[in-house]
Formats: structure tokens, sequence, C-alpha cells
């Protein structure tokens, strides 16, 4: 058996909302306690640099300075994540056996076939961020999946089956993330690792946020209380579920720029943030054929699982009983740093955190680069 190390997890999602680290106890097979975690926002500027950064990847300005720029400060403002943890649970750096890091995607383009290359691109120094910490690191989770084929994405279904062999089940469960891209994952009752089956739905809520800052200057939808004033506007809704990316077969995933606003932007805000909300359901709606059978529950993490209005289009949208994280004792916003912790244990591990049936890899795969701290950590 593996030791049991205590690792710490940085994730900071497409919604550019900030940073969460939490701290996982882990073999890299279960689960055996979740510790402290705490959530980092990103500031204005910051969001300034990382949507630069994202601009010039998209126009393929690799060497763009708005990159390497962005890229430095998401490194930096990760340390800071990490040492303000460390410092509101009373824990020593030397504490920790190891970071993982996600880094921030600004391009995410996975090869479409066989015969074309895949990209995903997350900023951010492993290497740097071990030296300012003192602590080992683990990054560069997708770079072996994207360059054996797969889809480099979702990550999180292997830490997802951890959870959910812990839960006292019937029946088949979806756990879906409802970040700036929705993922789902599904796991028929006694899952092993074959059988996981995970792919991207759709925009999650990636452009319903979009909106709210165009049309309102707000960050989000609270609680869906402007899309509860307006009105759905089906044909608008059929036109965006004729999107050819919904009857592909999955695996499959999808870059949080990959929808765009264009058919509602004649909408007023409220009508624009209903449709936009019905269409985020019925995105998750259209992924369910895919499953070999209908899901007993879907169990909701991320961001959207607060937005009332969204959890009653998925509530009415959806066979089996629709639940948010805390339902089942899970930490909803602390999921995917906890899956990193999860995810840079097993990397040491050399245990397989891709499949066939989630990225579409050839085979399970293993993942991340680790990357060694240049000097002893200092007492925090």
């Amino acid at each position: 058996m593996a030791d049991v190390l205590t690792a710490l997890g940085l994730m900071s999602g497409t919604s550019l909302d900030g940073i969460d680290a939490a701290i996982l106890k882990t073999d890299g097979e279960t689960v055996v306690e979740r510790g402290p975690s705490l959530f980092t926002p990103y500031g204005r500027e910051m969001k300034v640099f990382i949507r630069r950064a994202v601009k010039a990847a998209i126009e393929g300005r690799d060497s763009a300075a708005d990159i390497a720029k962005a890229s430095g400060e998401v490194t930096q403002a990760h340390a800071k994540a990490v040492e303000a943890l460390l410092s509101a649970a009373g824990m020593r750096r030397s504490q920790i056996d190891i970071v993982g890091f996600h880094g921030q995607t600004i391009l995410h383009r996975p090869a479409r076939d066989r015969q074309s290359a895949g990209r995903s691109w997350q900023i951010g120094d492993g290497a740097a961020l071990a030296a300012e910490l003192g602590i080992d690191v683990v990054a560069d989770f997708l770079a072996a999946d994207i360059a054996a084929g797969g889809e480099g994405a979702p990550l999180a279904p292997i830490y997802h089956l951890a959870l959910v062999r812990q839960l006292d089940r019937e029946g088949s469960v979806v756990v879906l993330n409802l970040g700036g891209v929705a993922n789902a994952a599904y796991f028929p009752t006694d899952a092993e690792e074959e059988d996981i089956l995970a792919f991207d739905c759709g925009p999650g809520n990636g452009l319903l946020d979009e909106w709210m800052e165009l049309r309102t200057g707000k960050p989000m939808d609270e609680d869906g209380a402007l899309a509860r004033t307006g009105r759905v506007h089906s044909g608008v809704l059929r036109s965006m579920l004729a999107s050819p990316y919904f009857a592909r077969n999955p695996p499959k995933s999808l870059d949080r720029y990959d929808f765009k606003l264009d058919p509602v932007l004649t909408l007023s805000a409220a009508d624009g943030a209903a449709t936009l909300t019905a269409f985020a359901a019925a995105s998750v709606r259209a992924s369910e054929r895919f499953f070999p059978a209908p899901p007993a529950l879907w169990i909701v993490c991320g961001g959207g699982r607060r937005n009332a209005a969204l959890m009653e289009a998925l509530s009415k949208a959806l066979t089996g009983a629709v639940v948010p994280a805390e339902r089942v004792g899970w930490r909803g916003d602390d999921l995917e740093a906890e899956c990193f912790a999860y995810l840079a244990v097993r990397t040491l591990n050399k245990r397989p955190i891709t499949f066939p049936q989630t990225t579409r890899a050839p085979r399970p795969l293993g993942g991340g680069v680790f990357y060694r701290c240049a000097r002893t950590p200092a007492p925090a």
C-alpha cells in the first residue's frame, strides 16, 4: 500500500473568479481526510492580465508579452494563495508533502481526429512555484494526454470515483461540475476505473457570466434572480442547441470560448439570462443520451449549484434526483482543488489519471510533471 501524503491542491478555473486551495490526505487511491481549504479571489487587474493572455493565445501570438506577464502573475498569485491557506490553517510549509498546481487555462483546442494535433495551454510556472514555496510541485497535468491524442480534459473523474466509492448508494451516479464549462462523469454501480464515462456537456456558467458582465456589470446572475424575471426564447435556444458539438460522441471537451453570445445579443438582459440558463440546462440534458443507463442521482458541484434557477431547470430536465454536492457530504467549492492534490499524489505513485473513456486517451495514462523545490522549506 502506498504511503498517505499530505497534498495541497490548487485550481483556478475558466470562470476567472480566483484560486481554490485545499489540503487532502490521500494515498492516491482513497481519500483519507479532507483538510482545510481557502478561496482567494482574483482582483480586477489579474482578470485583465489573464484575458489579454487568452486573447493573444486565441490569436496565435504565442510569444506575446501579455502571456509572459500573465504567467508570472498567475504563479505569484498561487504562491500567495498557498501561504494564505497555510496561515489560516495554522500549518507550516514543511507539513505539505506535495503541491498539485493546475495553472490557468488560456487555450484548449483538443485534437478533433487522429490526424490532427491538439493543444491545451495552462500558464503558470511549476518550477518557479516550487522554488518560491520550498515545496515540491506537480504541474502540467494535461500535457501527456494531449501528446498521446487525448482531449486533455476532464481530469477530475478519477477523483470523483474515489469519492463515489465512499457513498452509500444504489444505482448509477453522475457527478456534474458546473464551472465555466459543464462536465459530467458517469459511474455505474460498483464502478471501476475502466467504467468511468466523462465529457464536457456544454457552456456551464461561462456564457451566462459573460452575459451578466456585458449587460449588467455584475460577475454572475446571483441565485438566478435575473433569469427568473425573463422569458426563454425557444427559437434562439433551438439554434444554440443545433451546434454539432452536442451530436459528437464522447469523450469530448470544450474550450471556455467555443460558444458565443451572438444568438442572444438582441435580447433584453433578463431574457438573455433566462435563455442562457435554459441553454446550460438543455446542454446537460443532451448529454444523457450518451450514458449506458439513466442515472439515479446527479451530484452537482461547482459555482452553478448556487444558481437556484439553473438547479430548478436541471431538476425539470434530467432523469434522476439532482442534488448539490453538500447533500452527500462533499465540499462543492473545493472538489477541483482537492482533485489536483489527489492527482499530484497519483503522479508520484505512477498511477494513471486519464483513461480512454474520459479523455479519449489511447490507454490509461499517467500525467503531471514533477518539479523539485530548490531549497529547504522555510518555517511559516
